[in-house]
């Protein structure tokens, strides 16, 4: 069930339910594509930043679904482009490389959600028509303490433009024990 039925949402989301999702993934592109058509979205799509610029161009969609890291470019080129042509937009990110700095950065360029892959239809389609005052519930799976600390190290890193001297000594540990933490999978 979606939130349109709620007239309070109704009046805040865009009447016209056209998406650009913006992917490389050729068959996760198709396969959500058709789900969203069948759940009432006007889709259009995209499999390069260049192409998605050049659709957001033509006509701007009311949503957006994009993402991440495509071929060409940064994702969130689209939802900054998206955003400019149409303020009223709502585009979520995708990703398969998640960390909490690119999602901070994901929402300060107007994306309303950052959704980690695996992503099911459901799951877009509510971030998607999601209330902006509804209180999100604790997660089901929340992230782990070695998740959280590996999250907070890339942050900074990336804060401090990927350079490893500067990460370590702001963090206060050692620079060859940074740089086995960075060489490392991040945990689960």
């Amino acid at each position: 069930m979606t939130d349109l039925a709620n007239p309070a949402v109704a009046e805040k989301l865009p009447s016209e339910r056209s998406v650009l999702i913006v992917e490389d993934d050729h068959s996760f592109l198709q396969r959500l594509a058709k789900a969203l058509e069948q759940r009432g979205f006007t889709v259009s799509t995209a499999e390069s930043v260049a192409e998605g610029l050049l659709k957001v161009q033509q006509v701007a969609p009311a949503f957006a679904v994009v993402d991440m890291r495509l071929g060409d470019g940064n994702g969130l080129d689209v939802i900054s482009a998206l955003k400019r042509r149409r303020p009223e937009a709502r585009g979520i990110i995708l990703t398969g490389y998640g960390n909490i700095a690119t999602a901070v950065n994901a929402v300060k360029l107007g994306a309303v959600d950052y959704l980690a892959k695996p992503v099911d239809a459901d799951d877009v389609v509510a971030a998607l028509l999601a209330q902006d005052q509804k209180t999100i519930g604790p997660p089901e799976n929340p992230m782990s303490a070695d998740r959280v600390r590996w999250e907070h190290i890339q942050r900074i890193y990336e804060l401090c433009g990927r350079n490893v001297s500067e990460t370590a000594r702001r963090l206060n540990m050692h620079r060859r024990t940074l740089q086995r933490i960075l060489a490392k999978r991040a945990p689960r």
